[in-house]
């Protein structure tokens, strides 16, 4: 079966213009790069297939598990890095000393390069393939340029990546290790996407920059798809996810929104985006009623330090059509996060991915989320991305002399025993 069959057509999120599904716009002409298209399903044929039983009897454990919800053909989802599927945690501590309701971790840092963009990475290579290409292309703060360079390798394809020059060295040492192409732009992400998008407009490269490729949101949105069914069908009240360009939690919204017009969830869950303090345009845009105005890019967690986010129109409607919010957190609150997340789950977060947790603390405070609400915290990346930032948040190490009486004087003053 040809799975592409379900896309119905493409529809601009600006003007509302609709495209064949066979078209090969990415966005609107009308619109420019603000006309993001979104691709629509028809769920009245897709039900004739998916419905709980599809899932009772489906052995995938991967992403291609929700074929019927991507739009690609599947030839060559056999070949791939095993993406998806990642483990669905709920608090042993956290939610039982915060005296919260049941508290969900997606961790996403489980996946082969270790962060949700492997979703849309994987998705990205697969309609490389089938449409012909031979070298894709994308700009990133670090995890997409990571993601793309790990799953493209694996299916024979070339690399072309830009990086800011504050990509941190561990996403760095990944691109080199897949053998991307790597160009390191002296400038900020806005420099970065700039640049990727006249070359790749030249030279005819695949194009996978999530803001602008509307498959980005559909590879996505397989979290949400995984979040429900390790849940039973019975979502959270609320889903936070840290916030970027916008793709990521939009993509949430979608796969909830495909579930929800399937008839195998009751409700859509009300989602939590969170920002920097140092760089929040989503914030200051639901805050104060207002278009997305630039920033500067001025956080320690450089995956959603994006000063003019490129997918603004699917981020704001997931956020408003669920009835939830934006809202911001300081770089030291995030760091505490990523300490409190490791030291009591277990879970070693990167800075962006432990600015969720530092948002759902803060929303719990303030009365957003109830003790009566049921929420899952998506972590989207693994702290190993980011370790100089990470041991930022620790004490310095200190090296003990190799006497016992020294041990015993250590232990005392540190760790008081």
């Amino acid at each position: 079966m040809n799975k592409v069959k379900y896309v119905k057509q493409y529809c601009c999120t600006v003007c509302h213009k609709t495209f064949p599904k066979e078209s090969k716009h990415l966005t609107c002409p009308d619109c420019g790069e603000l006309g993001i298209l979104d691709i629509e399903f028809d769920y009245e044929e897709m039900k004739k297939e998916v419905n709980k039983e599809y899932f009772i009897h489906n052995q995938r454990r991967d992403i291609f598990r929700y074929l019927p919800f991507l739009p690609i053909e599947g030839k060559y989802i056999d070949k791939t890095l095993k993406v998806g599927w990642t483990p669905l945690y709920r608090s042993n501590k956290i939610e039982e000393e915060r005296g919260a309701g049941p508290l969900y971790f997606k961790d996403d840092g489980a996946n082969p390069t270790s962060s949700l963009k492997d979703r849309a990475s994987v998705l990205a290579v697969c309609k490389a393939m089938e449409e012909g290409f031979t070298t894709i292309a994308c700009s990133s703060t670090g995890n997409a340029a990571s993601s793309l360079a790990g799953n493209a390798a694996r299916l024979g394809l070339n690399t072309v990546i830009f990086v800011p020059k504050r990509a941190p060295a561990g996403k760095l040492a990944q691109l080199k290790a897949y053998g991307a192409n790597l160009i390191v732009v002296d400038g900020n992400y806005k420099d970065t996407f700039l640049l990727s998008k006249l070359a790749i407009e030249e030279f005819g490269w695949y194009n996978r920059n999530a803001a602008i490729n509307p498959l980005m949101v559909e590879g996505k949105k397989t979290v949400a798809l995984e979040i429900a069914e390790q849940l039973d069908f019975e979502v959270p009240d609320w889903v936070v996810s840290s916030v970027g360009d916008g793709c990521t939690i939009a993509g949430v919204y979608k796969g909830f929104y495909d579930l929800f017009m399937l008839g195998l969830i009751k409700k859509i869950p009300r989602l939590l985006g969170v920002q920097s303090v140092g760089c929040n345009p989503f914030v200051k845009s639901f805050e104060y009623h207002e278009p997305i105005h630039e920033q500067e890019e001025n956080t320690i967690a450089d995956s959603i330090s994006v000063g003019i986010p490129r997918n603004p129109v699917k981020a704001m409607d997931a956020v408003t059509n669920t009835l939830g919010c934006f809202l911001s957190v300081k770089d030291e609150d995030i760091l505490s996060a990523m300490k409190i997340l490791g030291s009591k789950e277990g879970l070693f977060a990167e800075p962006a991915a432990a600015a969720s947790l530092a948002g759902y603390f803060k929303a719990f405070d303030n009365g957003v989320i109830t003790k009566q609400d049921v929420t899952c915290v998506i972590i989207t990346g693994n702290g190993l991305k980011d370790t100089t930032t990470a041991l930022s948040a620790f004490k310095d190490t200190r090296y003990v002399k190799a006497t016992l009486e020294d041990l015993k004087k250590y232990m005392k003053e540190m760790i008081g025993e």
